[in-house]
């Protein structure tokens, strides 16, 4: 087959049309760097060009989201995360003072030009999706700790649902403004919650659901949207549904489908294979090896990439690993 561009294999793959090869793609965090918007936008090119990626998903630091909602976060001193200050709600009283916050001011906006940015520094030739969490995500964020969401939705699930549905409104301008600035769609993910570990199938489907399908059905038209179900032991059986290109989940784990079982059962892409956490750990021939099994899965609708963001200490051989599987050098 005659070599693709990477839009035209990108859009071969989810479509279940033939590959010349399984597109790839790795992310993660550079906690250092990630908050600065030219240093975001810098690391992400870098990694891009260093490995030629087939599409491009941004990896901005987790705490924007809760910081545009007033959470204020310590930047890190090494490769580790952000020290929280102060959460954006502490007291249940406090959930019927959340409003929407405009999505393209702030740590919002500034995100949105990071994505304004990649896109116009790679002139157009990759896809770019940016990061965007869930509604619910974004609130039990706010109380800076999941047992404090949990209570609040069993004291007052109300107050809960009409502070995710103001939520759910920016959450919906943000992704569309993003796709303004030149996104193919975007990366979506509801982090711990659509987990067995940290919820119950019913308590997702009030608090997570009908907030992610609102949000999901509003960009539609996007080329390019994943659905990102994070964490062990996850209710991706339960997500199958949801509107979107692809899915992506940590299909290493013991606890979760291989990625061979959901290509099975559904006609959305597939996207993983490689282990994250074996990303920093084996060396570069098992990666390689990891990545050529993934992209042997299915003749299309696979995406060779890691089940999440990769560590930071990830070694140059193994990102480079990951593209040799799929190229078959």
């Amino acid at each position: 087959m005659t070599e693709m561009t990477r839009h035209e294999r990108v859009r071969a793959a989810i479509s279940g049309e033939p590959v010349d090869r399984a597109p790839a793609s790795l992310w993660g965090h550079d906690f250092l760097r990630e908050w600065s918007n030219d240093e975001l936008v810098g690391a992400t090119c870098e990694q891009y060009e260093a490995y030629d990626w087939d599409f491009i998903k941004i990896n901005p630091r987790w705490s924007m989201f809760p910081e545009a909602w007033g959470a204020v976060y310590s930047p890190p001193s090494d490769q580790s995360n952000p020290t929280m200050v102060s959460s954006a709600l502490n007291e249940l009283d406090e959930l019927h003072d959340v409003v929407g916050v405009h999505a393209e001011r702030g740590v919002l906006g500034e995100h949105i030009e990071s994505t304004r940015l990649v896109v116009e520094r790679t002139k157009g030739e990759v896809d770019v999706v940016q990061t965007v969490f869930s509604p619910m995500s974004v609130v039990g964020l706010m109380f800076g700790h999941p047992r404090a969401f949990k209570q609040a939705a069993a004291e007052a699930p109300a107050a809960v649902h009409s502070a995710i549905a103001r939520v759910t409104e920016t959450i919906i301008n943000y992704s569309r403004a993003n796709m303004n600035a030149g996104a193919s769609g975007v990366f979506y993910a509801p982090l711990q919650w659509a987990s067995y570990d940290n919820a119950t199938p019913d308590f997702y489907r009030e608090f997570g659901r009908p907030y992610d399908l609102q949000v999901l059905d509003a960009i539609r038209d996007a080329e390019f949207n994943i659905l990102h179900v994070c964490h062990s032991n996850n209710m991706l059986a339960n997500l199958l549904d949801y509107p979107v290109h692809a899915i992506n989940w940590d299909d290493r784990h013991e606890t979760n489908a291989s990625l061979a079982e959901v290509w099975a059962q559904t006609d959305k892409a597939v996207m993983g294979g490689v282990s994250r956490g074996g990303l920093g750990a084996l060396d570069a021939e098992e990666i390689q090896s990891q990545a050529a099994e993934a992209a042997g899965v299915g003749n299309t609708r696979v995406f060779v990439t890691g089940g999440c963001s990769i560590p930071p200490h990830t070694p140059h051989e193994n990102r480079a690993a990951v593209a040799a599987g799929v190229r078959g050098n």
